[in-house]
């Protein structure tokens, strides 16, 4: 798999955080960073989706997620 490198800026509370982490799960810092990357990115798109599809569900009676559940449970 092709990879890039991405430089970013901590802070002093954020990466003595970071260094915690990494030494109690054993992990890289490299690896933390692109796991939490990855979870931010899918909920953002998860949400991005939600926006698109807040109107047709409105138009349907869809209002809120209760109302999801009660139709497919």
């Amino acid at each position: 798999m092709k990879t890039t490198m991405l430089s970013i800026r901590l802070d002093e509370d954020m990466e003595r955080l970071l260094n915690k982490v990494s030494r109690e799960e054993g992990l890289t810092r490299s690896e933390i960073a692109r796991d939490a990357l990855r979870r931010q990115l899918r909920v953002r798109q998860f949400e991005m989706l939600r926006r698109q599809i807040m109107p047709l569900a409105e138009a349907n009676g869809f209002y809120t997620d209760e109302d999801v559940f009660k139709t497919v449970s």
